[in-house]
């Protein structure tokens, strides 16, 4: 190859030099395998075929793999800019982006060359020797905007909305009062990205997305059947109305409805308490308190010195994206990912496996960023604009990376994440350890967010001394904070008889003089498993309503402890509100005594169902409360009789979990008989190999053709959208049996109760949908700040200002 001309080389592969369309996607500031950029000391190269962009010590990968030998190289060296030019003023309201905020960055100078592969033959361009397909093809790459920075741009542009042509008359039907929690669709049991139908009140689940996740169309087949424009999301209905997100169905986009708090109002949402205590004294207080909890939990003001290095890399902040990047911090701290994706897995290996265009692929992804945050290849003191060398470590910054190709692809099945709005770092870490979860579906045992999932038992105590077992799976323990086991009872008091006196004298409090509740993390755990009254629980022993006690426990205890503080709750009238409160955490917690045990000798389980041949009068009739509730929701009326009985009439809750659970069985719609059980639904044990062949265990793979009448389409589903499912076993599809049963935590990790804190995830502002996430993390002995892109070491951690807690088991 050392003797053939560059040129000749070059000719003879024209065949493999596309020129551009419009709708392809070129990617030319970023890797698709690592973070390594244009500035990057050996460049970038574009794939003259395929569009997709390699450093230099990964485009051979891509030649080996596809054979493609013709790259463009784009290399950026800074250039010298005077400190006394004009700034630009901004046409777009974004930062880093054309148009956008000049956030001081450095200039850079560009050149280009085409680059053969595997020899790295070069020739100059521009250069009018080169053949035209060439010349054509370079210029449209250049020319175009790259597809890292349109996604960017769409992402700030997206939340531009017009004004709905269906807002001002708006035909509003019904008389149902939507509680202000607790709620789920209406037609299945997603009680996630729920929308509230603004002409009649019904709660239904959003668009389901390519891969099977979001929600299950109801929404929008219900308008289909209704013709019903506009609905509402839950959740983002604050006192914020131009934040709420209105969706228009016949227009097929969000838009704005100036009638909205009106519309809200049909349904008992009262906007004008919102107004009128947006501030009142506790929300100035607040509001006051805002500047000390940033400065506290971000370190403001402290001698924080910079820390560079393997595993102390910055994510940068794509533009409200914090509580992503504080998020992955702590999640990529521990061993299970570190090993999944970083020391079991190299970069290679992720692009081997990937598919044609590895930037979609979420394990290329997450190897990617796990490498770039673990490696420490980027992680060193970034030049400032006019210094020619890197400053000193202690005055120094690091650039960071941008986790734009990780939050598309973590985004394509989450629209709410794709936009720049801030989210809540709960939902985000749900959403990607269910994500994590599919992804190594062919492999579970490779799968590192099982070391997060756990069993949960609630026991259910009947005043006739029989008892029930209710399961489920879960990642986070949430717990409710007691507020009235604060130790600092006596200085709360004088603070409030001292606010009490000024607010009289028309004088403000100070936040310096503010006290807030402290509240043990231990008093936060023992309400959690705290027994608890259910009045009005039908007992199925003594066939009439009673009280029955309530208390749960852990099945099974994770390799890493997640606890969410339930920092914000809802008031009546829909007022959201942050509990302004402080938990003492300790560095060590024991949850030992918080192990459930199951059901015990001696105990009497209450039967299911009532005996076979008892007489008619005896058995249990649908609590007519019930049932009306379930019904103007929209369920059938048999169906919502059927949920009340089988459920004993326990309550609205558990009847639409046996509701959702059960729409698809074939004697739904058979009337109520009061005789005995129906046999048996038979399984076709090749529809139970296919979904083996999926990857699904057999006993979840028979659970899901049994709940879905024998659909395999629509088993695949079941199993998708009830990830508990092997947890609830027989429970759900069989409750009656005695028989044993998979337990609920069959496979998982389980240990020993102790465990240590390593991570704290914070949240500073009024509400999870603005304000900003830092994250703390216990690294190599010492508490480290991350902080998007800063990183440095903490000196004053705020452990009891924490919104997520992580903690590690300590194994003995």
């Amino acid at each position: 190859m050392e003797g053939i001309n560059p040129m000749e080389l070059l000719r003879s592969n024209l065949s493999r030099v596309r020129i551009p369309e419009p709708t392809n996607r070129i990617y030319k500031q970023e890797c698709c395998l690592s973070f390594d950029s244009p500035r990057s000391e050996g460049g970038l190269f574009v794939d003259m075929t395929t569009f997709l962009a390699f450093g230099k010590d990964y485009v051979g990968w891509n030649y080996e793999k596809t054979g493609n030998p013709v790259y463009l190289h784009i290399k950026q060296t800074k250039k010298l800019v005077s400190e006394d030019r004009p700034l630009k003023k901004p046409t777009l309201l974004a930062i880093g982006v054309d148009g956008g905020f000049d956030n001081n960055e450095l200039e850079y100078e560009e050149t280009h060359k085409i680059v053969i592969l595997p020899s790295y033959a070069t020739l100059p361009f521009p250069s009018v020797e080169l053949p035209e397909k060439v010349r054509l093809a370079v210029d449209a790459i250049l020319m175009a905007e790259g597809a890292e920075r349109k996604e960017q741009v769409a992402a700030w542009t997206a939340d531009k909305k017009q004004l709905s042509a269906y807002a001002m008359d708006l035909r509003q039907i019904g008389n149902v009062v939507v509680p202000p929690s607790g709620w789920k669709c209406a037609k299945c049991d997603k009680r996630d990205n729920l929308w509230l139908n603004l002409t009649d009140g019904m709660i239904l689940c959003g668009r389901r997305n390519w891969d099977g996740t979001g929600g299950n169309n109801h929404a929008i087949e219900y308008y289909k059947e209704t013709g019903y424009p506009l609905a509402v999301k839950l959740g983002t209905i604050t006192s914020d109305l131009d934040a709420a997100d209105v969706f228009s169905y016949p227009e097929d986009d969000s838009v704005i409805d100036p009638l909205l708090a009106q519309h809200l109002a049909y349904f008992g949402i009262d906007f004008s308490s919102l107004q009128k205590t947006e501030m009142t004294t506790a929300e100035r207080e607040l509001d006051q308190n805002t500047n000390f909890d940033w400065d506290r939990i971000q370190e403001s003001g402290q001698d924080v010195e910079p820390i560079f290095g393997p595993g102390y890399t910055g994510l940068v902040n794509l533009g409200n994206s914090c509580y992503m990047a504080a998020t992955m911090q702590v999640v990529f701290s521990t061993q299970s990912f570190c090993r999944r994706y970083f020391m079991n897995q190299s970069l290679k290996m992720a692009f081997e496996t990937a598919p044609a265009d590895p930037t979609v692929d979420l394990n290329m992804q997450l190897t990617k960023l796990a490498h770039g945050l673990l490696s420490g290849k980027y992680s060193f003191p970034a030049v400032e604009k006019g210094e020619t060398t890197a400053p000193s470590v202690k005055d120094a910054k690091q650039e960071g990376i941008p986790p734009r190709m990780f939050k598309a692809v973590i985004a394509a099945s989450h629209p709410e994440f794709s936009t720049v709005r801030q989210q809540d770092a709960l939902e985000f870490f749900l959403h990607f350890l269910d994500q994590v979860e599919r992804s190594n579906a062919v492999k579970p045992e490779l799968d590192p967010s099982r070391s997060f999932k756990f069993g949960v038992e609630e026991r259910i105590l009947c005043s006739s001394g029989k008892v029930a077992y209710n399961k489920r799976l879960d990642y986070i323990l949430s717990l409710n904070i007691p507020l009235h086991e604060a130790t600092n009872k006596e200085e709360l008091e004088a603070f409030n008889k001292s606010k009490a006196e000024k607010i009289s004298e028309g004088k403000d409090v100070s936040s310096d003089e503010i006290v807030r509740p402290r509240v043990p993390l231990e008093a936060c755990l023992a309400n959690f498993a705290a027994p608890e009254e259910i009045p009005d629980f039908y007992s199925s022993a003594l066939k009439a309503k009673t009280t029955a006690i309530k208390t749960a426990g852990l099945t099974s205890f994770p390799d890493y402890l997640v606890l969410h503080m339930r920092k914000f709750v809802m008031e009546a009238g829909w007022v959201p509100k942050k509990l302004d409160v402080y938990i003492d955490v300790p560095d060590v917690i024991d949850i030992s005594h918080m192990r459930s045990k199951g059901l015990q000798p001696g105990e009497e389980l209450l039967p299911e169902a009532a005996p076979e041949g008892a007489a008619e009068s005896s058995q249990p009739v649908a609590d007519e409360a019930i049932v009306a509730q379930l019904a103007s929701m929209g369920f059938n009326q048999l169906h919502c009789q059927k949920a009340a009985i089988n459920t004993l009439n326990a309550g609205v809750e558990e009847a639409m979990n046996w509701l959702l659970s059960h729409m698809d069985d074939p004697d739904i719609d058979a009337p109520i008989s009061h005789g005995s059980q129906s046999a048996e639904i038979s399984i076709d044990q090749s529809k139970v190999d296919t979904l083996i062949s999926f990857g699904f265990q057999e006993e979840i793979a028979r659970m899901a053709l049994k709940a879905s009448g024998g659909d395999i389409e629509k088993a695949t589903d079941w199993i998708f959208n009830n990830p508990s499912a092997s947890a609830s076993s027989a429970m759900d599809t069989n409750a009656s049996s005695n028989g044993p049963s998979t337990p609920v935590d069959a496979g998982l990790p389980d240990g020993g109760g102790r465990y240590r804190l390593f991570g704290i995830v914070s949240h500073i502002g009024t509400s999870t949908q603005c304000g900003h996430y830092v994250a703390h993390i216990l690294k190599d002995g010492r508490w480290v700040i991350f902080n998007d892109d800063k990183v440095g070491a903490s000196i004053n951690t705020p452990k009891d200002m924490g919104y997520l807690y992580f903690f590690e088991r300590i194994n003995s």
